[in-house]
């Protein structure tokens, strides 16, 4: 299955490697295999397919990762679920 990406060079991720401890959360949790590990680094494959919701930065226990939430892709799919409206996040959203 081909990855979303959402609108280019927009997302508000913000990783910083030096503050990593390794532990892995980031990967879990992430809904669009954003991180992946690299030894005892997570590293950033995509940003671009950052949905912006928050649960890297809420599981990253040494604070290197950072989001605005509620802004990109996931707020769109939420309000859109509770005005009962069209999902309208960018070009290749939720295909």
């Amino acid at each position: 299955m081909k990855a979303a990406t959402y609108l280019k060079n927009i997302t508000t991720l913000r990783y910083d490697s030096t503050k990593c401890i390794g532990c892995g959360l980031c990967v879990d949790v992430c809904p669009h295999r954003v991180f992946q590990m690299d030894g005892r680094k997570a590293y950033i494959t995509d940003k671009d397919r950052c949905m912006e919701c928050g649960a890297c930065e809420l599981n990253c226990i040494s604070s290197a990762i950072n989001v605005s939430k509620g802004v990109g892709c996931a707020a769109a799919v939420i309000n859109s679920y509770f005005n009962k409206g069209e999902v309208s996040c960018g070009p290749e959203c939720c295909k």
